[in-house]
């Protein structure tokens, strides 16, 4: 009875297994594969799927100073492989290290290569159709585009009455727009969303995931009416409140590039107070909003929104931004100081974003720039070259920030030097009994500084000793009352050696700088010795120039740069305050009979600019003393080009000419003409350039020695120019 049973049982199992097979089309081999399908193989790989967004969307990093992308992913520029699923044997391979995409993809292949039941030519498995729609959007994610496509083709063609039908056709034109088929994925989108009638009705959610993509295949023609179409139509439902809020925040993002500030507002105002939306979306509306409101009363309702904002506990990621645009709003009402501390709040906010302190820096500079502040300007400047990365110094806003602050580093140079030498120059000229009275004064003075200095390191000790040798603060272990225990009074010992002694190296005799002249009986120095030097008179009347030769170095410094910072304010930052004052200075303490035709006839330009009757005085000057100058001419003849002018035109028109016949190869023609030419133009600007394109045109015909030869003459001739410099460079290469 026993053995009947197992018999029976036996049958039935071989029975069950033979009827679902894959080559059978029974009611039973159709269910069991549909439900091993998705209840096993595409439920494993769906999960992978999903932890696939999870990963890129974590990846992925939002600029809201820029337009958004419609669709946020950030794929990396690599080389993109197919994964390999099995193994040289055609076994699986253990120990793969598939990406969760690539996982999906497998489990993809693995539900059509095990549980399709392609029949007759028709497919009995309803589950595989989402298989390939996996394999598809798997691959696209990988960005394995052409295999996506054929994958998404596959269905299309094969399963037209597939339930997911409508999805696969949006992917597939998503993958199209990847490859830059805009336009055959706006014609096969709008074939999909005029299907509108009886039984094919699209959904809500398929209407808005298809005015998605065709607003992204809009974006990349540029063509920016209808990107704004499709948004709108995609933000009617909310199917997708991720993407609904995206496409909000686009749309407003688009209206203000447009410049359509109020539609803009309307639109960031929505988000901002749809309570339903992801916060990231509403609190960066509310930002905008700042951004797209102009100078008026409306700016105090948005700071009080704003400061409760900041009050709001869990706006604490968003404090840099809120704290920066608070400020933007006080300094377009003019409230400057205001603006100065929220812009210091801002780059004070804990975990403050990189990108978002070059702004505050830039505005920062901007305020110091516009004050005639110009060396603060210049350090904020140049915080915001510090904190760009890579990826944002080619932006045309750091491009400028980068230009303006090499010319405040000039700026700061020449200014340096003016202060200097001033100095020195004031000390130089005093009689000897006023020096020494100077000077007293300042050593009084550093006196006194030292005793300040010496008095708070003693207040630190007591400070210290008090609490048993360590802070109340300090969270590190300074028990004890021993003053090594004491971490801030050790740090400010350290600070004071420093300040006194320099850096000295842990050997004997580190008191001395020279340790040539020290014996082995100088054990006793006096430590006291070296700092009374700064006490004594004597230390700094040495320092004073005396000769003849140094005053006047120091004179012609001086005046160079009281030259070139009239030029700076007139000609690079337009403040003519600041370059009348330096050139009318240099007018008085001038020498140089070479600097005064010039000196004039900037003073007359920028008087001319000011509408300032004072322009006639320089002007007389020039016409009298200077009547047969190039600058009388131009005040005389203000719009006849001058012959020397033209004789400079001709020269480089011939120059063009030359380097067109270079860059066609004609290197013996080059060579000749610049032969010919040279002799006629020794009094040009434009030397070295003929003399560097003729050295250039012999390398490509001649020998190495004599290239060689030919660039040494042109880096000796010219060796100050940039012609002469480069000449240099490819000596050194040469050699």
């Amino acid at each position: 009875m026993k053995n009947l049973k197992k018999t029976v049982l036996l049958a039935v199992l071989l029975i069950a297994v033979l009827s679902c097979s894959t080559r059978k089309d029974t009611l039973v081999s159709r269910n069991f594969h549909a439900l091993t399908t998705k209840y096993n193989v595409l439920f494993n790989g769906e999960q992978a799927f999903i932890k696939g967004l999870e990963e890129i969307s974590s990846k992925h990093k939002d600029n809201y100073w820029k337009r958004l992308l419609i669709e946020p992913i950030t794929f990396e520029d690599t080389k993109i492989q197919a994964p390999k699923f099995k193994n040289s044997i055609g076994e699986e391979d253990e120990n793969k290290n598939l990406t969760s995409f690539e996982l999906a993809e497998e489990k993809a292949i693995k539900a059509v290569q095990k549980h399709s039941m392609n029949i007759k030519g028709r497919e009995r498995n309803r589950q595989i159709d989402d298989a390939y729609l996996l394999l598809g959007k798997s691959r696209y994610y990988t960005q394995r585009f052409i295999p996506a496509l054929e994958a998404l083709n596959y269905v299309i063609a094969e399963y037209p009455d597939a339930n997911l039908i409508n999805e696969t056709k949006i992917w597939r034109a998503k993958t199209n727009i990847r490859l830059e088929n805009e336009k055959l994925a706006i014609e096969s989108l709008k074939l999909l969303l005029d299907v509108q009638e009886g039984d094919d009705k699209l959904t809500d959610e398929i209407k808005e995931q298809a005015h998605t993509a065709m607003a992204m295949a809009y974006a990349k023609t540029d063509t920016i009416q209808k990107v704004i179409e499709h948004l709108t139509l995609a933000t009617r439902t909310h199917e997708n409140k991720e993407q609904t809020a995206r496409n909000l925040f686009i749309l407003g993002q688009v209206y203000s590039e447009l410049d359509r500030k109020d539609s803009a507002i309307v639109v960031f105002q929505k988000l901002a107070d749809f309570k339903k939306m992801p916060y990231k979306y509403r609190i960066h509306s509310n930002i905008e909003l700042v951004k797209n409101t102009s100078a008026d009363s409306s700016s105090v309702a948005l700071i009080k929104r704003f400061e409760k904002l900041i009050k709001n506990r869990d706006n604490r990621p968003y404090l840099d931004k809120l704290y920066y645009h608070v400020a933007v709003l006080h300094e377009n009402q003019d409230s400057i100081a205001d603006a100065i501390s929220y812009y210091q709040k801002s780059l004070k906010a804990k975990d403050a974003d990189d990108y978002q302190k070059t702004y505050t820096f830039e505005k920062l500079g901007d305020i110091h720039f516009k004050n005639a502040e110009f060396i603060k300007a210049s350090v904020f400047y140049d915080s915001v070259l510090q904190v760009a990365t890579e990826d944002v110094v080619n932006e045309k806003r750091i491009r400028k920030v980068k230009r303006r602050h090499k010319s405040l580093a000039s700026l700061g140079k020449y200014e340096n030097v003016l202060k200097i030498n001033d100095s020195i120059l004031h000390i130089a000229n005093l009689p000897e009994g006023e020096q020494k009275i100077y000077f007293e004064n300042y050593i009084a003075k550093i006196k006194k500084q030292d005793e300040e200095n010496a008095q708070q390191q003693l207040n630190a000790l007591s400070f210290g000793n008090s609490f048993g040798g360590g802070s109340s603060i300090s969270t590190t272990n300074n028990s004890g009352k021993w003053y090594f225990y004491n971490t801030q009074a050790k740090a400010f010992g350290e600070a004071e050696f420093q300040r006194v002694w320099g850096t000295r190296s842990l050997e004997d005799n580190w008191r001395w700088s020279d340790k040539t002249t020290v014996s082995s009986n100088d054990t006793d120095v006096d430590a006291d010795n070296q700092t009374n030097k700064r006490y004594e008179l004597a230390t700094y009347l040495e320092t004073i120039p005396t000769d003849k030769v140094a005053i006047d170095s120091l004179t012609f410094q001086r005046n160079d740069a009281l030259y070139q910072l009239g030029l700076i304010y007139k000609e690079q930052f337009k403040n003519p305050q600041l370059a009348i004052k330096n050139l009318e200075r240099l007018q008085t303490v001038n020498t140089d009979e070479r600097l005064n035709l010039p000196i004039n006839y900037h003073l007359y330009q920028i008087y001319t600019s000011l509408n300032s009757p004072k322009a006639n005085e320089y002007k007389n000057v020039i016409l009298t003393k200077y009547p047969d100058t190039k600058y009388a001419q131009i005040i005389k003849y203000p719009t006849k080009k001058l012959a020397q002018d033209e004789e400079v035109d001709k020269i480089a028109d011939a120059y063009k000419d030359i380097y067109y016949l270079y860059k066609e190869n004609k290197f013996d023609e080059v060579i000749t003409k610049i032969d010919v030419l040279l002799p006629t133009i020794l009094e040009s600007n434009l030397l070295p350039k003929f003399d560097l394109l003729k050295a250039y045109a012999i390398g490509k015909i001649k020998d190495k020695e004599t290239y060689k030869t030919a660039m040494e003459f042109v880096a000796l001739t010219y060796a100050n120019t940039e012609e002469g410099k480069k000449a240099k460079e490819i000596v050194k290469q040469l050699n």
